[in-house]
């Protein structure tokens, strides 16, 4: 098993990708802390996966929220001792729109979750690890979004952020053993959409012509196969680096 014994936390773990990391970690041997807002859901898969090689404990939080990712991570040393991962996957989609059509309310909203609430995690599993003086290692679900204009101004933008804290991160705590990397998913099966509301149509029509060049989505299993790697001691020598998973959308 190429996670046990290992303490991990996921964030988003209720559904999509966060669900289909968190059930092949717990295959894998990993202690996982699940974090998401839907208390239902989280028990549903903590249940399921009851006979699985490692414990799941559900953590109902919000990610947008300074003090919900302080606990989660501290719980995941109450309960296994220590902390060896931390996995940011929560995230949310703009509506599209332009810059110049952008809201406050969205723009607070989007950064809120897919910046500010991964930014108080690393900071405070960069303490975590650095008390424990072993290293640790952090993966940050970002998007192809943050690399090129496939969405909004504001949700292209925050995923950008992601990445260079990615990699400022990774940079940063060299000497501590702590590596920091990142995923970039293109187009996958998610309940991500929902998060959208409706569309600007302005932007979403002038994204068509990238978004008709994507091929056929993905699935939530083949991010968590990325995740796993990183996640593990496979990806030892690995930091700083961005894993685009989009089945070539990108490439051209």
């Amino acid at each position: 098993m190429r996670l046990e014994n290992k303490s991990i936390v996921v964030t988003g773990a209720s559904s999509g990708m966060g669900k289909a990391i968190v059930e092949l970690f717990a295959k894998e041997g990993a202690n996982v802390v699940a974090v998401a807002r839907r208390k239902e859901r989280l028990e549903a898969l903590a249940a399921s996966l009851e006979g699985a090689a490692g414990k799941v404990i559900p953590f109902v939080g919000d990610v947008s929220k300074k003090e919900d990712n302080e606990a989660m991570l501290e719980l995941a040393v109450k309960e296994f001792g220590r902390l060896d991962v931390l996995l940011n996957n929560a995230g949310i989609m703009d509506d599209m729109s332009p810059v110049g059509d952008v809201t406050d309310e969205r723009y607070e909203q989007v950064f809120k979750v897919n910046v500010y609430g991964p930014m108080c995690a690393m900071r405070k599993a960069v303490q975590i690890f650095r008390e424990q003086g072993n290293g640790g290692s952090i993966v940050n679900v970002a998007s192809v979004g943050g690399m090129r204009t496939c969405a909004g101004a504001v949700y292209c933008a925050s995923k950008a952020a992601l990445i260079s804290m990615t990699k400022n991160t990774a940079y940063m705590y060299i000497p501590d053993g702590i590596r920091c990397n990142a995923i970039a998913p293109g187009g996958i099966t998610t309940e991500i959409s929902t998060s959208m509301g409706q569309p600007n149509m302005a932007g979403y029509g002038r994204l068509q012509g990238i978004l008709n060049c994507s091929p056929k989505p993905g699935e939530a299993e083949q991010i968590a196969t990325a995740a796993l790697f990183l996640a593990s001691d496979d990806s030892s020598y690995v930091s700083g680096d961005v894993l685009v998973v989009d089945g070539g959308w990108i490439a051209g």
